[in-house]
């Protein structure tokens, strides 16, 4: 009887070893749509989709470069000799003595249309309108990872409590059980069972109280978080109102305006149409001015100037068949690139149908779940008050007692399967943001 009281006091006090051994630091507070929105901030694959963003932004702007005047200055000096005999003419003969040539140039062209540059710079925003979109999908994936993370830890503190209520049950069985053993009701192999009992129930314990702290450690390490900080969950598994389309048709149509990566896939197929379309404007004529101011001489002191302008019309004619290759190839990616945007949109369409689906099916696990708890727990009062009456034995209350276990393990794994439901229903529609 000591030795059971010992063990319940060891393992009802232990606390989190790996809190107890780290350094001290201020707890960080969170709620599942907080940890939602420090995913999508923190992870190091959304970080890392924001800078391709940032790269096809700049891309952007280098193409937009060849539509902008380009200005330059130039300053040169040069030793030469000239052979006059290159010029064909009958006064002058040989070659000249060596001398110094400055040279002093500004220089500027502008192009003023070029169908082709122009297209290729709205394929150029159309990359990064995709980009864009690929960034928030990649921020929606580790949003989801988050918050998955915050619900295995979340599961994992409420089967620590289970288990320290299946302590406390196995306690005072293992009292009644030896009152009924010293009164000679009931043999001493009641109180033993009893005692075996509670002490698998304490090893579980243990067992879920060291997975309760790798889940928190797991979820910092997906928050980007040092793994020795203090987490503390506010929320509980219980139910919430997914505001989503509940029918199938209406919750396609809903993702396919929703979700980031059905907008990228359509971005991309726009940029290769546009890239195709840039090269048959190639044949168009395209039109640029530009010049130049000199200051050039012998010596810096006799600096003359002189200068040009110059409007040019360039009309393509013949490249060797380039162009018609090109358009080929170019199609062929078209081609590619909207099988790839089909196939997207079918796969958000299984998904959305396949959230719905495990919503349902969440929501009557955690009412059937629910209803098994409560008559594992009016198995156990029965089995309790027949054991006290001394019409049956403490294998009878040590069955409903592992009832009772399963079913609580039951209802935790129902109500988990219910938020991940959620969570997975809001991110296949694309508005994981709207999590409560």
């Amino acid at each position: 009887m000591r030795f059971a009281k010992l063990l319940i006091c060891l393992a009802l006090s232990a606390g989190p070893l790996w809190a107890q051994a780290a350094a001290p630091q201020a707890p960080v507070t969170l709620s599942l749509p907080a940890a939602i929105a420090m995913g999508r901030e923190r992870g190091v694959n959304a970080a890392l989709a924001r800078l391709n963003e940032r790269v096809a932004e700049a891309r952007v702007g280098q193409h937009r470069a060849d539509l902008l005047p380009s200005v330059g200055v130039s300053a040169g000096a040069g030793r030469q000799t000239l052979n006059l005999d290159e010029f064909g003419l009958p006064f002058v003969h040989g070659v000249t003595d060596p001398f110094t040539v400055w040279r002093f140039q500004a220089h500027a062209s502008e192009t003023l249309f070029d169908a082709s540059i122009i297209t290729r710079y709205r394929a150029a925003r159309d990359s990064a309108l995709a980009s864009g979109a690929d960034s928030r999908a990649v921020g929606e994936l580790t949003a989801a990872a988050a918050g998955l993370a915050y619900l295995r830890a979340l599961s994992a503190a409420e089967t620590v409590r289970a288990r320290e209520a299946d302590s406390a049950v196995a306690a005072s069985l293992l009292d009644q059980a030896n009152q009924m053993v010293t009164a000679g009701v009931n043999p001493a192999i009641d109180g033993t069972r009893s005692e075996v009992q509670l002490a698998s129930v304490l090893t579980r314990l243990e067992v879920a109280r060291n997975q309760h702290d790798r889940a928190l450690l797991d979820l910092a390490r997906t928050l980007d978080l040092p793994p020795e900080t203090p987490l503390v969950l506010t929320d509980s598994l219980g139910a919430a109102d997914a505001s989503i389309p509940r029918d199938p048709a209406d919750a396609v149509s809903f993702a396919l305006a929703h979700r980031p990566e059905v907008e990228a896939e359509h971005a991309r197929t726009q940029v290769v149409e546009r890239s195709l379309r840039a090269i048959g404007l190639e044949y168009v004529p395209n039109l640029s001015i530009g010049g130049y101011y000199q200051q050039s001489g012998t010596s810096l002191s006799g600096l003359a100037g002189s200068w040009l302008a110059q409007f040019q019309v360039s009309i393509p004619l013949l490249d060797g068949f380039r162009r018609p290759a090109r358009q080929q190839e170019q199609s062929a990616r078209l081609e590619a690139q909207r099988l790839r945007e089909h196939d997207v949109e079918r796969q958000v369409a299984t998904e959305a149908r396949q959230a719905l689906l495990d919503l349902s099916s969440a929501d009557h696990q955690v009412t059937l779940a629910t209803d098994q708890l409560h008559l594992a727990e009016r198995e156990l009062d029965q089995a309790r008050d027949r054991f006290a009456a001394g019409v049956a034995g403490s294998v009878e209350t040590t069955n409903a007692e592992g009832e009772l276990v399963a079913a609580r393990d039951g209802l935790i794994q129902a109500r988990v399967n219910a938020a991940v439901a959620r969570v997975s229903a809001l991110r296949a529609l694309g508005v994981l943001d709207q999590i409560q």
